[in-house]
Parts: structure tokens; sequence; C-alpha cells
């Protein structure tokens, strides 16, 4: 069991112990532990657990841990995490384990005793040899279990065992669900499932035993004054019955129930010991197969998530990405052109395949070509293919990606970097859905549909003239806007951990998840690379990482390296830009209808041109007398 032992500034010292998964720190009364500590944020820190370590992470307040700044830290018994003017002091201690049976010596008059001062040490009546037995059988099939994971298969062994060991005629394992007891495993002498379980046991003596957490042997119910006039006890004629409590850190999460139906075979108290012990190492065992089924249902759930969230093959589910999804339903059957823009990685090759996969090409090629990736004097012999002797080292008449995609789709790629003489041939081919070879005077005719994407502002290009106007219309019938990743929320942690299970498969590694503050990172961060550069840090960090759960440093998100918080009014002033420049592109830079629009005088709107104006030139702007704000 882990704990901390919080000092406060005024020098108030209290232990709390840590027995949840996820324990939240802070200065407000919702957090798990509550500081007293006016420097201390609402939200502060959190521990994790994972089965294995306990892990301290930032919910956004600086923290030191023996002295230097972490952003997470994996703690270990006597680190000292410093935030605020609180000192927090973790210690854990590991659950204690039944001794061994090599701890154990026979006793030449009596039974068998501890031989060290520590070990408890537990009187057994009996022949000492049948006892030190089942002790040494309880380890064995406690190792075994440990190699298992299946929880259904190990609570019907468990059951058995413990038939097996108190010599019962049948047994029942109950575990606690919303605080109250469920039956999950009921079985008899013949390792059999018995029906009608619940009808079969007495709830009066599960009750005390919840109750008082403490193990109960009742020789004789029916004659024991506590429980002779239970309705239950009563009716079901119970004689013989163990009852031993499931414990986990100090907290109850089930119980054992055995029970003899003869008098003849009254349970004795050495035999509550031995159900006792077992269920000692039973709730070790349990409990670490609990775990790991609750990750297999984390990944089922995660699974699950993606079939939810996914269009083929993109992942993401965010407003912005259902946009683009339903005009995709649309444009995909038809064959007209389509400009797919955004930042670089933001997957502009994956939405075009996922239009040629939909549309009635789908059976034809999908042929790609990146403009800015090849040298101008060989682009052309790329696209349109060439004859023999054409030029130096044309050796033979070679076919370009136009004729490759014959019956189906080409994707051109960053179609901004193309060069202003090769547009006028590309212009040329779209038109007349011909093409030529280089150094030959016939066309071939190409029946394919095109789909181009950029990462620049082609309609600033156009106007800087290295974009021409006539093919930027020919190409942007339709536009397909993709959100850049620190627009898309959840999308980050969702791709983040479809990366993971992708990649921890791939490289056989360890890590599973990410820890809490790890994905607060992910959200955090700008991703100026995109979906592109989190898939390379993910990758990174599950080829060098050896744990469960990646953390922000594994990812290389430390905190100065994420978005700077804006100011609140220096973001709604640059919200009021971006909203007014988007208007005034809906109403073609009609000014009196954006300001219409937008409800002000349209001397707001002259003015924020005024500003966009210097803001470009560098020259500084007098403030207007009376200027009117959105």
């Amino acid at each position: 069991m882990a704990s901390l032992t919080v000092r406060s500034p005024d020098g108030k010292v209290r232990e709390v112990a840590l027995h949840k998964r996820i324990t939240s720190i802070g200065r407000s009364t919702d957090n798990d532990i509550s500081l007293d500590d006016a420097q201390v944020p609402d939200s502060a820190l959190h521990i994790t657990f994972d089965g294995t370590r306990y892990e301290v992470g930032s919910l956004g307040a600086l923290f030191q841990v023996n002295g230097k700044k972490r952003d997470s830290h994996a703690l270990a018994t006597g680190d000292v995490v410093r935030v605020g003017g609180t000192e927090l002091k973790f210690a854990r201690e590991d659950a204690p384990r039944a001794p061994p049976p090599s701890a154990l010596t026979p006793h030449r008059d009596g039974p068998a005793h501890a031989d060290t001062p520590d070990s408890h040490t537990t009187e057994l009546p009996g022949v000492p040899g049948r006892e030190l037995a089942m002790l040494r059988r309880l380890t064995a099939f406690s190792e075994r279990l440990l190699a298992l994971y299946d929880v259904e298969r190990i609570l019907e062994s468990l059951m058995d065992e413990a038939i097996e060991v108190t010599r019962a005629d049948k047994g029942f394992l109950i575990l606690m669900e919303s605080g109250d007891p469920r039956v999950k495993v009921a079985r008899n002498v013949a390792r059999e499932n018995i029906e009608d379980a619940v009808e079969k046991l007495s709830d009066s003596i599960i009750a005390k035993v919840v109750k008082d957490q403490r193990p109960l042997i009742v020789a004789d119910a029916v004659d024991t004054p506590e429980f002779k006039a239970s309705e239950s006890v009563v009716n079901l004629r119970v004689h013989s019955v163990m009852c031993v409590p499931l414990m986990h850190k100090g907290d109850l999460f089930g119980v054992l129930y055995v029970g003899n139906d003869r008098l003849v075979n009254r349970f004795e108290p050495k035999s509550a010991d031995m159900l006792t012990i077992f269920a000692a190492q039973a709730s070790l065992v349990l409990h670490n197969a609990m775990l790991v089924n609750d990750l297999k249902l984390d990944n089922t759930e995660l699974r699950r998530k993606l079939e939810d969230q996914r269009y083929g093959d993109i992942v993401g589910a965010c407003q912005g990405m259902r946009d683009v999804y339903k005009r995709i339903d649309k444009i995909a059957p038809t064959d007209i052109s389509v400009l797919i823009t955004g930042e670089t990685g933001t997957g502009k090759e994956l939405i075009a395949r996922e239009i040629h996969r939909r549309s009635p090409r789908v059976k034809g090629p999908f042929i790609t070509i990146n403009c800015g990736a090849i040298p101008e004097n060989l682009l052309e012999s790329e696209l349109f293919g060439h004859v023999k002797g054409a030029f130096t080292g044309a050796v033979a008449t070679k076919a370009g990606k136009f004729q490759a995609a014959i019956g189906g789709t080409l994707f051109l790629d960053e179609i901004g970097e193309m060069p202003l003489q090769l547009q006028v041939k590309l212009l040329r081919a779209l038109q007349e859905k011909i093409v030529y070879k280089v150094g030959d005077n016939r066309g071939e005719p190409v029946d394919i549909r095109v789909v181009a994407a950029t990462n620049k502002v082609l309609e600033e290009e156009v106007k800087r003239n290295t974009f021409r106007e006539d093919l930027y219309y020919r190409l942007n019938v339709v536009t397909l806007k993709l959100p850049p990743l620190r627009e898309r929320g959840e999308d980050v942690v969702v791709l983040g951990k479809f990366f993971l299970q992708k990649y921890s498969k791939e490289f056989n590694s360890r890590a599973k998840g990410f820890t809490p503050s790890a994905a607060v990172s992910m959200k955090k961060y700008g991703w100026p690379g995109n979906i592109r550069e989190l898939e390379n840090r993910i990758k990174k960090a599950v080829v060098l990482s050896d744990k469960p759960l990646l953390g922000s440093d594994d990812l290389d998100l430390k905190p100065e390296n994420l978005e700077p918080i804006m100011p609140l009014l220096q973001a709604k002033e640059e919200f009021q830009k971006r909203y007014i420049n988007e208007v005034l592109a809906r109403n073609n830079g009609n000014r009196t209808k954006t300001a219409k629009d937008l409800g002000v005088d349209p001397r707001t709107i002259f003015r924020h041109l005024e500003k966009l104006e210097a803001e470009k030139s560098g020259r500084p702007l007098p403030p207007e007398e009376g200027e009117e704000l959105l």
C-alpha cells in the first residue's frame, strides 16, 4: 500500500493513503487530496497507478521532486514532491505475503513454526505434515494462477481450490459491485457450477462479514444464537459455514464463502486459518487479473471507439472532419475536379484515396505524383511521358502518370509548386482530356479524374502571378479544406491511441497507453507538423520507452514546448480578426454587405482592413476616436 505524508506550509502533517488508480491533488475540495495552500492552484497534480508503479504528473502546476523540476516522475519510497509551499513525501509498502514453505520448520512436539522472529506463527492443531503440505500447495497454486489473465478461469480455479483445501461441499465467490455483493462463481465438490446460487446462500452471514471485514466460522448455524433466527439460515438449514473477506489495500472487494451440509463435516478453527491464508493470496492474484482485464476492456473500448470515429482509413470525428466526410459522400460518385487544401501533414493523400475508393473508378488505378519533389525539367516527362530520343537519356518511349491513371484517379500533390510553363500544358490536358508525350505531336485521349492538393493559399499565388488563374478555377471546382490537428480537439488523443496500438504491436513494445498528463499535453501542443508529427513522436516513444504508459517526457512534450496561453483580450481580438476575414471572403470582399451581416457600422470594416494593411507594411496605425468594436 502506498501513502503520502503531507506537510502544509503551517507545519501541519498528515498521512493519506493512495488507494485509487488516479488520485487528484490541488487546493479545491473537489480533489481526492485537498491542500490548504494559497500557492497551489485548484487542480495541481495527479498520481496514477498502473498496477505496477505510481507516477506523479502535472495538471498545470509547477512542481519539484527531490529538488528538481519535473512535469512527470515515477515515484519511489522516500521521494519528496514539492508544490507551492507544500511537501508530499511518498512511501510504498508491498502487501504482506504468506511465509514460503522453506521458512516453515516442523516442531518436534507440535505444529509448524516460522523460523524467523518477524513471521506470523499460526497454531494448526492436528498432524503438522498435512498443514505444511497445504501451505506448499497454496504457494504452488498461486504461482500457476499468476500466469493466467482470464478472470473467469481464475475465479473458478480459486473456488475449486478453496473447496478442496477446506474439504467443503460447496463454495461461492462473491464480488462487490456498487456496494452490493454479487455471486460470480458457485461450485460444488465435483467442480461443477451450481444453479440458482443466490438461493443457496445465507445473506445474514455474508452481511456480517461484509460489515465487520473479518473471517467468520459457524460450526452449526441452526444452533448459533446470532443466526438461528435468520430466515435464510432456517430455510436453507445451514449447518457449517466459513466466510472470509477478500481485501486489497484495506478495501473489501469480495468474500469467499464455503459450506458443508453435513454436521459430521463441521469446520474447525484450523480450516478457517487455511481459508484466511488462501484468501490473502487469492486477493493478490485476483486483483492483478482484474487490472489486466480492465486493460483488455479499455482496448476493446478503444477498438469500438475507433470504428465509430473512422471514415474508411481516416480516423477522426471532430466537426471539421465530419463536414469533410459529408462533402466526400456527395462528390465521390461524380467525376468533378477536387482541390484539397490544408497544412502539411494533415492527411491530404488519405482524403484523395478515400474519394477514389468511394467513386465508380474504384477498380481503376490510383496514381499519385508530388509536383514539388520532381525537378522542373523532368516533371513534364513524368506527367505526360516521352518518346525515344526526345531528350538526352530518353533511350525508350515511356508513358506518363496521365496514361497510367486511365480509368482511375490521378492525384496531383503539392500542385502549388508546379512551374508556370508546365501549368499551361496541364490546363490544356485537363480541358481537352488529351495529352502529348514529350517529343511527340500525336495526342492520346485519357479518361481520368484529377484530384489536386496543396498547402499553399492558391488565391494568394494567383495574385502574385505564380499560379495561373484559369488553372486554379479548373482544379478548384470543389474545395475540401482539412482542419489542422490543433483544431481537432479529442481527435488528437484518438489518433494517438491508434498510432500507439499500431506501433506497439509492430515493435512488440510494452507501451499500452498514455498517462493523464501526456493526454493533456497532447491536446495543449500546437502540432505544427500535424498528424505526421504526432505519428513520428509516438513511433519514437514506443521504440525507446520500456514503460506501459507513455508520459509527456516520452513524447518530448515538455511545458516549454507547449503553446503559451493567450490573454483573454488578445484571444478575443484574434477571433474577431479571423471572423471578419471569413465573412469578407464569403461576401467576395463586399465591405458593405459584410458590415450588414455582422450588424456593425461599415466604418468598423474599413478600420479593420486599414489595420491589416498597417500590419503588412509595418507602419503604426493611430487609434481612431470612438472606434466601434464588435
